[in-house]
Parts: structure tokens; sequence; C-alpha cells
């Protein structure tokens, strides 16, 4: 037995996380060793700061220095066991170079004299070229010794077995995808591609690191976007407050003449801002849903790379390696344009008798560009979106019972009772609505409906799969996506939760703009060349056009819906 095994011994110079020599030992306050990494990776997994041998706490994670001493006994110990300067003769056991018993040099143990703390040194009656027998068997030693994980102490020898022959699973065959014995790996998995699970980890640890880069990223644009959208909601606050006064500081003067104008001055802008911010809003409940799931995938993969379990970690991988399916936020921003010029350039018209007043609170309230506004801004938006014209025509197969359609499909208002009609799958048979025969998977349409004195209809799209029988709830969630004027004042965008907007001018034209690739639904009063809302989603089947003229309400309600021919302006 050589000198070096009769009084250093490998566990003296193990790390009792990771259970190897020590690399970069480091010493905490209560006297253990440990390598530098395993206890930094520790410390980082505990929600407490405490040794993981005696379990002492340390209110302040204490600040690490390497004990060089130490390691230079290490690595001392390293070169006597693994040979060299009339060391120990080697041999190969089970595919590791192990030294066996032999000797070592009379300076190298003059150096260990010096550095090894005194309990580590032999007695004096020990000759430093004799030997000594060793007080723990090989085997006993090893089979007190515990890896320190976050979680605590576990057996490292604690391996699952294999169901047939009851040895250790090590060996992960990567063309069956499944984790193996040894046996099992040279009878059944010959010819395969394996190796063992924990270089199989070490490499999937990588892909794993990169996904959860990945991962952060997505985190930091979305906060990112969550920024930008809170500041561009603010900015909105900050404009309507703009246009609000500056609207009263030019009609305080000229009241008689344009108190129309300004009531629906105030209501454009307050029907924009409510749909901008509600669209801001929305943005950021999804963007947060986002990062919340985002954060608990992140935390997931966190928990994987800290596992010790390989096979649970190799299993899981897969599952958790790569993103959650998210929307991508580049184009997504809050629109701050209140869409007021054209109303300011009828504002102008009606009162160009007053021109010396109105320049007067011109110059002192509102900047030229904002009274007076090019008149080229809305004219190509228009004519782009009517330029999408499509051809709508009603699908009787649809049609609740008491709804009236024209002999040419395009208009339809509702009766006083039911009709006789076969109530096939297509049909709706409690509310009172019919899709249009016109399916939309591509592309982008835009149709008009004359809406005329009614004082409640719906208009808008709905998935071709939507529920048509009994109670429906008409939300995006549900496949709809619609417009609706209730009491001929107030218009509801049917959103989650709906949002309501009151109004003294309700419209009597309403154009439907579809980007089916973008997964937007617009809507407009055509008249007015007013921006009334936008649906933002993602459209996954085809849709179809939705029209719906409410009850007649004992004739109050009672005139049609009209498809209208789209007359594309120069």
């Amino acid at each position: 037995m050589s000198l070096y095994s009769s009084f250093l011994s490998d566990e003296q110079f193990q790390c009792s996380i990771c259970l190897d020599l020590f690399n970069n030992p480091s010493s905490t306050p209560c006297g253990h060793s440990f390598c530098m990494g395993c206890i930094s990776r520790y410390w980082d997994g505990c929600k407490v700061c405490q040794c993981p041998l005696c379990k002492k706490n340390f209110q302040k994670r204490p600040d690490l220095q390497i004990n060089r001493t130490l390691r230079e006994i290490t690595e001392q110990f390293k070169s006597m066991k693994g040979g060299g300067g009339g060391g120990p003769v080697k041999e190969k056991r089970g595919g590791r170079v192990v030294g066996v018993e032999g000797g070592i040099p009379g300076s190298v143990y003059e150096e260990l004299k010096k550095k090894l703390p005194h309990a580590l040194l032999p007695t004096d009656a020990q000759s430093h070229n004799g030997s000594i027998s060793a007080t723990l068997s090989p085997d006993s030693r090893s089979g007190g010794r515990r890896r320190f994980t976050v979680t605590g102490a576990a057996n490292s020898h604690n391996l699952p077995l294999c169901d047939t022959h009851r040895r250790g699973i090590l060996i992960y065959c990567r063309t069956d995808h499944m984790c193996v014995c040894p046996i099992c790996a040279s009878e059944d998995h010959h010819d395969h591609d394996t190796l063992t699970i924990e270089a199989e980890w070490m490499e999937r640890k990588v892909q794993l690191g990169v996904s959860e880069q990945q991962i952060k990223e997505m985190i930091r644009e979305r906060i990112r976007k969550m920024e930008e959208i809170r500041l561009a909601a603010a900015e909105l606050e900050k404009a309507v407050q703009r246009e609000t006064a500056g609207s009263m500081r030019l009609f305080s003067t000229l009241v008689s003449a344009v108190e129309r104008s300004q009531a629906k001055l105030m209501e454009v802008v307050e029907m924009n801002r409510r749909a901008a911010q509600h669209q801001a809003d929305s943005a950021l409940r999804q963007l947060e849903l986002e990062v919340e799931e985002l954060r608990r995938r992140e935390s997931a993969l966190a928990q994987l790379g800290h596992s010790e379990d390989h096979i649970h970690c190799v299993k899981m991988f897969p599952t958790i390696s790569s993103p959650p399916p998210a929307r991508d936020w580049t184009g997504v921003s809050v629109n701050s344009d209140l869409g007021t010029r054209d109303i300011y350039r009828s504002v102008v018209a009606l009162v160009q008798k007053f021109q010396e007043e109105l320049n007067q609170v011109a110059e002192t309230g509102f900047p030229a560009p904002v009274l007076e506004p090019s008149p080229v801004r809305t004219q190509p938006r228009t004519k782009k979106i009517q330029e999408y014209a499509l051809d709508v025509t009603l699908d009787g197969d649809t049609a609740h019972p008491r709804l009236l359609l024209s002999d040419d499909l395009k208009s339809v208002r509702c009766g006083e009772r039911h009709q006789l009609l076969p109530d096939n799958p297509e049909r709706f048979d409690r509310v009172v609505c019919v899709l249009g025969r016109e399916a939309i998977s591509s592309g982008r349409h835009y149709w008009e409906v004359e809406v005329g004195g009614k004082t409640d209809w719906d208009l808008g799209v709905a998935k071709h799969s939507v529920n048509r029988k009994g109670k429906i709830q008409y939300t995006p969630c549900n496949g709809f996506w619609f417009l609706s004027l209730r009491d001929k004042s107030t218009l509801a965008f049917r959103t989650e939760p709906s949002t309501d907007v009151h109004m003294n001018l309700p419209p009597n034209k309403i154009g439907v703009f579809v980007d089916f690739e973008k997964g937007q639904v617009s809507f407009y009063n055509v008249d007015a060349k007013i921006h009334i809302y936008t649906f933002n989603d993602i459209f996954n089947e085809s849709i179809y056009p939705f029209f719906s003229p409410c009850t007649n309400k004992s004739g109050k309600n009672d005139g049609p819906l009209v498809i209208t021919p789209v007359n594309v302006t120069e």
C-alpha cells in the first residue's frame, strides 16, 4: 500500500456536492470545503443560505474565495494518484485509471506535511514510507458517502433499476428514445446510437440554455412593448386633453352657429379615445398573460437545469424546451390619431362668414395645420378600402325563421312570426341573424350596409364553426366579431368585456373591412368617413359576413338592413 493511501483518501479531497475531487476548493465560515462552482450553484437554488453538511445558516451569503492551500494539496494528491516521479502503478478498472499501491517521493511528502491540516497527517509513529491498515474498507467508505443537492442529501448510488436485469439504468438510446441498462443496450440496442444518460443530458442542457435565452428575450420584448403601449396610452390621454381644451376655446365664441359640430367633435374624440384605450388595455392584458406564461416556462427550465434526475430531465426536455405559442407583437401599437381633421374641416365650412373671429381664435388656440388639414389625408385611405369591395349576398339556409330576405338576397328585416322552414344544421334557431354566402379565407374585403333609421342592429363577421343553436355568447372567443347599435344612440363593441359608446349622431351606413391575414375587422361610418373600431385577432378558419336586424320592437325597429353597392370615390 502506498504511503499517500495510508493517510490520504479520495474522501478527504472530495466535494460533498459533486462527489468528485475538489475543483477550485472554497471553505465556508463554518469550516467545510466545497468546489467553488458547486457551492455557488447550491446557494443559487436555495432560499436560505446554509452549509450543506452542518446546515448552519448564514444571514448574509458569504463572499467565498478559493482556498489556495487546499487547492495546491488537492493538485498534489491528484498528481500522486495519477502517477509520475516513482508513483504508483496504474491499472484500468471499468474504463477509469485507478492508482494501485505504491510510494510517493519524499519531497512531496514533506510538502504535504507543511500544507495538510494536522488532523490529516499520520502520527509520529508512522513512517512516511510505511503502511497502515485502512479503518474502513472502500465499500464501507463509499457506502456512507452522500451527494448534496438543492433539495438535501441523496444517496449517490440510488439509481433506478432495469425491471429485466436489475441493473442500473445508465444508457440512453437515441434510436428508440428510451433509457436502458447496459445489458439491454448490448442485447436489444447493440446496433443503435447509444450513449450515457449523463452525456445525453449534457448535450440537451446546451439546448436548454438556448431555449432559456429565447424565452428571456421574448419576455424582454414583451416588457418593452408593454412600456411602449403604456407610453402611447398616456400620450393618447394628453392628446384628448389638448383636443378637448382646444375645441372648447374654438366653440365658446361660436356656440350658436356650430353647436352641432361641437357635439359631433366631442363624440368622435371620445369614441376614438375609448376604442384606442380599449385596444391598449386588451393588448396589455394579453401581453401580461404571455409574460406570465413565459415566466412559468422559464422557471420550469431553470428547475430542470438544476435537477439531478437525468431520466426525468431527458423525458421532460422535449415538452418544455421550445417557447410556447405566442403572438407576434412587432407591428402592434396604439394609434394616438383621434381622427378629428375631417371634423375641423366641416367646422371651418360652417363658420366661413365669421372668418375674422375664427382666424383670431385659431391664432391663439389651434395650430393652423389642425384647423386646416390637408384634404388628401383621408382620401387615399377611403379609396384603398373601397377597392376591395366584396359582392355580398345573404345565405337563406342560415337565416332565423323570423327573418324576411329580399328576392335579390341583399336586404333582411325581422318579421312578426316564425316561418315554417327546415331546421337544418346551418340555421340559427334562437337569435335573429343571418350569414352571407361568401366565405372569407384570405385577402382583404370590404362591404357596406345601410342601417337607415333602425334603433338596433348587429353587423360584423362570424367563424364557420360558430354555435348556431340555443343561447349564444357573441364574443371574439366564441367566433363573433361585430358592432352593435342599441336604442339608436349607443354603439357597442362586442369585446370582452363589451365596450359602449354613447352617440348623438347614429350612422346611416356602415362599412366593414376585413384583412384576413392580419386578423383585423374594422368598422367605418361611411357618410362621415370616420373609423369607428378595429378588432385584432387571429383567424384560423373561414369567416362569413354577419347580419342581425334585431327584433322589430313592435314596429319601432321594422326597417331592413340593406347591402348596398360600394362606390369608389375619386
